[in-house]
């Protein structure tokens, strides 16, 4: 027995001197060969080891190694797959034996990946040796499950380390490269905290990062686990306090802080920039977070988007074609202008202000293929182009570049309405399509507020339903489709006044006027910023048919006047001709007289281009009347009546002023009175007709003379 411990005892002792000396003695070469061949068969790519090789046992097994290159895929260029100054690989040998593993030391010097992508495929896909297309994947076990026993072995690790890393992605001529990459991993055992901290640079970008987990045992066995993890750098900085959940599935759930200077700078950087503006920019997020790999859950309690601030519960899914999000917003303010489509502005017109040409630059809708959404959001105050809506709630669903919002009640200019409205960009030509409600509307700051009209004052409600198509604000009206209808109670037409326009008919055709005046301004209507036409009640309805608005049953009401119109509006030439019908139904004190004008009407003509519209009397309408009167008076007298006098009574007949009474006058003056010469009332008319008509053709070769005699 003595004998055979003195062996055994030997035999350990040339073992271990053997360990110890014979990696001394044996050259490198005997192993950079066999070492380089079985790498080789491995990935079916040549695996160099061009630098100093060596190896030691005892007393830990160390390996060292420099140089270190796999060559690139056939078709990828000339640069190697991946490339090493130095790796270093330590492992204690003892604890082997009880089966607990403990690297003292793990280190890569200079490490260099080059991944590329191209017609012919990709270079990080290793074929099997003599095969021409990758290799088998094994069967899929169902992925990674967490559960006990998962990691059933005791390690550590000491000094690991990546030093001046870097990694480089080509695809079609665009490359991107994290550069700089140092990695600091403190792995004690499996039962302690593991920290990591490191640094590096992304496209010209610097980021720092550090993440702790409370203990990596727990996390693969299924059991809760604190983690943090915090990221900084000027395209983003965030930081996450929270734990992995207990279970199978890797879920987990913290606080987060993630503040974003620029959206913009992040998306350009990811390799997605966003449409050109000036929005999109600053964003924070403060709340809880929660989720799984694929799907991100966000209760936030301050969210805030450039100006616009507010909380929400929000679920993002990363799991399809686009991230689609769902949940819920509620904002004090929102301004949705800046992130309206961009139009360029045509130019105006020479006059200062006014309404500029329809542009025909393309409105770009990219941005709706970005995410998918289906938001439901409360909105204090909303934004609109110039439109302001309050106590807003509305829902937006966004799906394959298709947008609907539904406003399911918004406070309006002192009412309230509903609203759906569609851009859909998924065809060649984007459509657009508006259905709305609106009771107790005040018409007058709603109306200059989208569209730019001041001239309609007063309370009511509207109908629409319009759709277009077309990728510019000129092909949006020219196809232009719908139909509505309006009631407005109490209010007025601002701009004429048409009681005081009868009344300057009136006054002039029965010679009130007592001399000689300037016919034009005794016949023009009485327009003007500061004159009104009251009204208790407006009706009426529309159709549009690409872009070319038809009214022709409107009917206003007001205790003087009963006024009825009818017109159209040419939406893409942006002008329009629309004529009035006010007829008289009670007393009407003219200026210098009291007469009687109930049943009066004078058509009163509006036309001309949205920034020059023109409005007077319709003289056109008044001629044909005055033609057919003294046609019809002068067939049917006998004779004894002059062409004069009939011309005069078909106008005033033609306009309600024909005298009933049976008395005749003899155009001699009474006992007593001196001989008055007065204007003849149809020749003053007829005059300011002509100079109304010739004012409008200024160009006229032949302009008629101011006297018709």
């Amino acid at each position: 027995m003595k004998r055979l411990g003195l062996a055994l005892g030997l035999i350990i002792v040339l073992l271990i001197a053997a360990a110890v000396i014979l990696p001394s003695v044996i050259p490198p070469s005997t192993y950079r060969e066999p070492v380089e061949a079985a790498a080789r068969d491995a990935l079916n790519r040549e695996v160099t080891l061009g630098g100093e090789l060596s190896l030691q046992i005892l007393p830990q097994l160390q390996i060292r190694a420099s140089e270190v290159s796999i060559a690139n895929a056939d078709g990828f260029g000339e640069e190697a797959f991946a490339e090493m100054r130095e790796m270093r690989v330590g492992v204690r040998l003892i604890p082997l034996l009880s089966r607990r593993v403990e690297i003292t030391e793990f280190v890569m010097v200079e490490p260099t990946i080059r991944l590329v992508q191209n017609r012919r495929g990709n270079n990080w896909t290793f074929t099997a040796p003599d095969a021409g297309t990758a290799a088998p994947a094994p069967a899929s076990s169902g992925g990674f499950v967490r559960g006990d026993g998962a990691l059933p072995i005791e390690a550590s690790f000491g000094d690991v380390r990546i030093e001046n890393g870097a990694l480089y992605f080509s695809d079609a001529g665009q490359t991107r490269s994290i550069t700089g990459l140092d990695l600091n991993v403190a792995l004690p055992s499996l039962d302690v905290p593991t920290r990591l901290n490191g640094a590096l640079n992304a496209d010209g970008e610097s980021l720092a990062f550090a993440a702790e987990i409370g203990s990596i045992r727990d996390f693969f066995e299924g059991r809760e686990t604190p983690v943090t993890f915090g990221l900084g750098g000027n395209l983003a900085t965030l930081s996450f306090d929270g734990r992995i959940l207990a279970g199978e599935a890797v879920a987990y759930t913290g606080a987060l802080d993630a503040n974003i200077p620029s959206l913009r700078a992040l998306a350009a950087f990811a390799g997605s920039p966003l449409p050109a503006g000036d929005h999109l920019e600053r964003f924070r997020a403060v709340g809880t977070l929660s989720g799984a790999p694929g799907e991100l859950a966000l209760q936030a309690r301050t969210l805030s988007l450039d100006a616009i601030s507010g909380v929400a519960d929000l679920t993002v899914n990363l799991t399809g074609a686009r991230p689609r999000l769902t949940g819920g917003l509620e904002l004090a303010e929102l301004d949705v202008n800046p992130y309206l489509p961009a139009v360029s502005e045509a130019p105006r017109p020479a006059s200062s202000g006014g309404i500029p040409p329809w542009s025909e630059a393309p409105i770009d809708l990219a941005g709706l293929g970005i995410v998918d959404a289906d938001l439901r959001l409360t909105v204090g105050q909303l934004q609109f182009q110039a439109i302001e809506i309050t106590d807003a709630r509305l829902r937006a669903r966004l799906n394959n570049s298709r947008l609907e919002v539904i406003l399911e009640n918004v406070g309006l200019y002192e009412g309230q309405g509903s609203a759906t409205i569609v851009a859909n960009n998924r065809g060649q030509r984007p459509s657009f399509s508006l259905a709305a409600n609106l009771d107790g509307l005040d018409a007058g700051p709603f109306l200059e507020a989208a569209a730019g009209f001041d001239k309609l004052l007063g309370t009511g409600d509207l109908t629409l339903e319009l759709a277009a198509a077309g990728n510019s604000q000129a092909a949006i009206m020219n196809s232009l489709d719908g139909s509505g209808n309006f009631s407005f109670a109490d209010g007025a037409i601002v701009g004429i006044n048409v009681a005081e326009t009868i009344r300057n008919v009136s006054r002039l055709v029965s010679g009130g006027s007592g001399g000689e005046t300037d016919s034009e301004d005794e016949t023009a209507a009485s327009t003007g910023e500061r004159q009104t036409t009251d009204f208790s009640s407006l009706n009426g309805s529309f159709s549009i048919i690409d872009g070319q608005v038809a009214q022709r049953d409107l009917l206003m009401l007001s205790p003087l006047l009963r006024i009825e119109g009818a017109g159209s509006v040419n939406l893409p030439a942006q002008s329009l001709d629309y004529r009035l019908r006010p007829r008289a139904v009670a007393s009407i004190e003219g200026q210098g007289g009291n007469r009687d004008l109930r049943g009066i009407a004078v058509p009163i003509r509006m036309r001309g281009g949205f920034n020059n519209v023109s409005v007077g009397v319709d003289t056109e309408a008044v001629g044909e009347a005055l033609l057919q009167g003294a046609l019809n008076n002068a067939l049917g007298s006998d004779g004894a009546t002059s062409p004069r006098d009939a011309l005069r009574d078909g106008l005033l007949n033609a306009i309600g002023l024909s005298d009933d009474s049976d008395d005749e006058d003899t155009g001699e003056p009474a006992d007593g009175e001196a001989t008055e010469t007065r204007p003849d009332p149809a020749e003053q008319l007829l005059r300011g007709l002509l100079n109304q008509r010739r004012n409008r053709n200024p160009d006229q070769d032949n302009p008629p003379t101011d006297d018709p005699q």
